[in-house]
């Protein structure tokens, strides 16, 4: 079964080819189109990731990761940032905030699968060393 990715971003440009290299690599891909439909998704198809521009309408990417990480059952969700938003300031609040990555527009698509994988990878192989003492 595919890992499911939520793809978040207010210009649908973006979210149509962060959501095409997404397929091809083989993912399910769900999307919205601003922060306050972006949590709605994320309670509704509990995606395995979230990709997550800041700048958007009714709830910048900020406060979504914020809310992400303040409820219990999607503290542990991964979240890429993929914004425009280049300053030290914006950065330094994304990894602050909870980003698991932080990539910069313009971006390339290759370089954004190979973080997705790497982050899967990462949580598979801890997911590996938890022992089992049931």
């Amino acid at each position: 079964m595919p890992k499911k990715i939520l793809a978040v971003d207010d210009e649908r440009h973006i979210v149509r080819l962060v959501q095409v290299n997404l397929q091809r690599a083989g993912y399910e891909v769900v999307t919205a189109y601003d922060g306050k439909e972006a949590l709605e998704k994320v309670e509704a198809e509990h995606p395995d990731m979230v990709i997550l521009d800041v700048m958007m309408p009714y709830m910048d990417g900020f406060e979504v990761l914020k809310q992400l990480r303040k409820n219990p059952s999607t503290r542990e969700l991964p979240v890429i940032m993929l914004t425009a938003k280049a300053q030290d300031q914006d950065v330094l609040q994304g990894w602050t905030t909870g980003a698991d990555c932080y990539l910069i527009k313009p971006f390339n698509p290759l370089e954004l699968i190979s973080f997705v994988k790497r982050i899967f990878s990462s949580l598979e192989s801890s997911d590996d060393n938890i022992l089992d003492l049931g």
